[in-house]
């Protein structure tokens, strides 16, 4: 898990694998191995040996965002890795501190309108979801904020709760717990329309900013080369332990959706939206640093 412990894929990966665990008879151990928004801890996974005992837990940023954004990664999506299956959707949300003056989107982007650049976000690192998701908003607000990258998803949602930058963009289960909390106040919600779980939270395109919509994914994957039986017994496995109702609550209630694709499927989706975020960070003048 290349991502933080209670970032919204580690959190969708622990209830996920946990339950795989127990239908395999078999301890899985899921190590958060963090730095530079992914791209060491999936390196870890495509150097590994390729025998179904290592694999990766990845959201779509390491997937399809981080290979738009650097070019001199150590490894290639599709040629150093196997799919396994696309696990869940993760659904995003804006959050800032229960102190902060702006109550909705419209007080946000006025702020940083009348304010060029003094407005700032966090996000799990350069490159992150958190960083291409605000950037993308940014742009489609007309306005201009700073990134703060911090050491991991987790991070930067508490430093935004604490009030160290203005606002986050992050997966809605990582959110949750500051916002029961009353650290935080969720603002509102990157779906298309409102989320059941939260009736009176608006969306983004509702707010002023039409048609915006944000969501990520997690999917598993092995090293290339992992033998084929082995990804059909990982995926039988993966949509099995999803197909479990109390699995498929957890999920849903922390605003991750279980999918359970097939390889191919997974495959199919690693190459288009490889090309979706290529047109997204182009025409938005994304940049890494």
């Amino acid at each position: 898990m290349p991502l933080a412990a209670g970032s919204s894929v580690d959190t969708a990966a622990r209830i996920v694998m946990q339950k795989v665990s127990q239908n395999i008879g078999q301890s899985i151990i899921i190590e958060n191995k963090l730095g530079a928004a992914g791209i060491i801890g999936a390196d870890q996974v495509a150097k590994s040996a390729p025998d179904g005992y290592t694999l990766g837990g990845f959201n779509d940023s390491i997937i399809t965002m981080i290979p738009n954004l650097n070019p001199k990664l150590p490894w290639d999506i599709v040629k150093d890795f196997e799919s396994i299956s696309q696990v869940a959707i993760i659904e995003w949300g804006l959050m800032v501190s229960s102190s902060s003056p702006y109550r909705n989107v419209n007080d946000l982007i006025e702020a940083a309108k009348k304010s060029p650049g003094k407005l700032n976000y966090s996000s799990g690192g350069n490159g992150g979801p958190q960083h291409i998701g605000m950037a993308m908003l940014a742009y489609q607000a007309g306005v201009n904020m700073m990134h703060v990258p911090y050491k991991g998803a987790t991070q930067a949602a508490v430093g935004a709760a604490a009030g160290e930058v203005d606002a986050t963009l992050q997966g809605i289960s990582t959110i949750v717990p500051l916002v029961q909390s009353t650290k935080a106040r969720l603002i509102a919600v990157c779906t298309p329309q409102r989320m059941a779980q939260f009736p009176d939270v608006p969306t983004v395109a509702e707010s002023g900013i039409p048609g915006f919509k944000m969501n990520s994914w997690f999917g598993l994957m092995a090293p290339a080369g992992t033998p084929k039986e082995i990804i059909a017994f990982l995926n039988r496995e993966v949509s099995k332990a999803l197909a479990d109702p109390n699995v498929k609550d957890r999920l849903i209630s922390l605003g991750l959706f279980p999918v359970g694709s097939s390889a191919d499927e997974m495959s199919s989706l690693v190459r288009s939206q490889l090309e979706h975020y290529r047109k997204v960070i182009t025409q938005a003048g994304i940049k890494a640093d």
